[in-house]
């Protein structure tokens, strides 16, 4: 019996299915960037001026940044950066970081001190097609730009991995502040590549990222994902991007299970007011203004028109019920119930990454 451990939050947990069962487990090759060419990256920042490094997201490869970062300062007797990040996030980056660091939480309300080098992990986004530095900040600071990109969505399904014209709205908002980034693409195996400028900038490794990511998979019956990392399951809206990166290769009426563990809840106000049933995908449609999140009930309306979806989470069942999703305890019922449903001979693809993956 193959034992394969997915990610769920801050651990990992174990899905025991049987040889005759599994259908493919989808993995990457290693491609990680060399250590060398990291340190040589690293050598081009200024670290001289007091700068602060802002934590969009927190994953290994953030982390491993930092660290080259610190080492740094350390060879050249330079202080260590401050290092802000959102306050949800603070507790974790603490207890993998000296109490000596200056950890605090980030409360500006505008982006405007160039001293601020924001750092993130590139991910995908149905809306801007990828999730970068440049999206983040507008996902924040810009809400009449975020419903002008809402406005020009391509349709009501989600574009992850593709160059669409919300990216451009994303980056002329950022155009207008002298700020500096770091945007890193990585996979489960590590590093690939990262990029240092304005965030306007950095957003061109978007290519690189999408060939490392694509997948060519004949369509399936039956998928179980895993977002590959808690930093893209802490919430429901956040992890269903791994959802928008899989769905392609689901055959019509299958059933993809997510595993996301969903610590900081739905997420997002959009999610929230649908389930206590104060907003509906009509009103999405027509809305005046944008409510965060609010692209995502779309996809997730339209994309269950052709396949089931269920959720391995700590959520309340009632919310996931409200989203007409199927809830489970653990990993184990969320397999029965395939087995149960789809036949004893059913084959299941397993994906351990799928916050960085694109399956065509």
């Amino acid at each position: 019996m193959p034992e394969i451990w997915l990610n769920y939050g801050d651990n990992d947990v174990v899905l025991d299915i049987l040889a005759e069962n599994l259908e493919e487990k989808l993995s990457f090759e290693d491609r990680s960037m060399d250590e060398s060419l990291i340190n040589e990256k690293i050598e081009n920042i200024d670290l001289s001026k007091p700068l602060e490094f802002v934590l969009l997201n927190y994953t290994n490869s953030v982390q491993k940044i930092l660290d080259k970062i610190f080492e740094k300062c350390e060879n050249k007797s330079i202080s260590r950066p401050k290092i802000l990040a959102d306050k949800k996030i603070l507790p974790l980056i603490k207890s993998r970081n000296s109490e000596t660091l200056s950890i605090m939480e980030f409360e500006h309300d505008e982006i405007t001190d160039s001293n601020l080098i924001f750092l993130s992990e590139m991910e995908f986004d149905g809306l801007f097609g990828f999730e970068t530095n440049s999206t983040r900040l507008t996902k924040r600071f810009g809400k009449s730009e975020m419903l002008d990109a809402f406005k020009k969505r391509n349709g009501d399904t989600p574009n992850p991995g593709q160059n669409l014209p919300t990216m451009n709205i994303a980056n002329d908002f950022v155009d207008a502040f002298e700020i500096s980034s770091i945007e890193i693409i990585s996979n489960y195996n590590g590093i690939i590549d990262f990029s240092i400028g304005h965030p306007k900038s950095t957003v061109s490794l978007s290519d690189v990222f999408v060939k490392s990511s694509t997948k060519k998979l004949e369509p399936q019956k039956t998928f179980i994902v895993s977002t590959g990392k808690d930093a893209s399951n802490q919430t429901l809206t956040k992890s269903l991007s791994s959802i928008w990166n899989c769905y392609p290769a689901v055959k019509n009426q299958g059933f993809l299970i997510l595993l996301a563990e969903c610590l900081n809840g739905v997420g997002t106000e959009s999610f929230q007011q649908f389930i206590d049933s104060r907003l509906d995908i009509q009103k999405i449609k027509n809305s005046s203004r944008y409510i965060d999140g609010m692209e995502n009930l779309l996809y997730l309306n339209e994309i269950q028109k052709k396949i089931n979806i269920g959720l391995v989470s700590i959520l309340p069942e009632t919310y996931a019920k409200k989203l007409d999703i199927v809830p489970f305890d653990g990993i184990k019922k969320g397999m029965d119930y395939i087995l149960k449903n789809h036949g004893m001979r059913q084959k299941v693809n397993i994906i351990e990454d799928g916050a960085r993956i694109l399956l065509r």
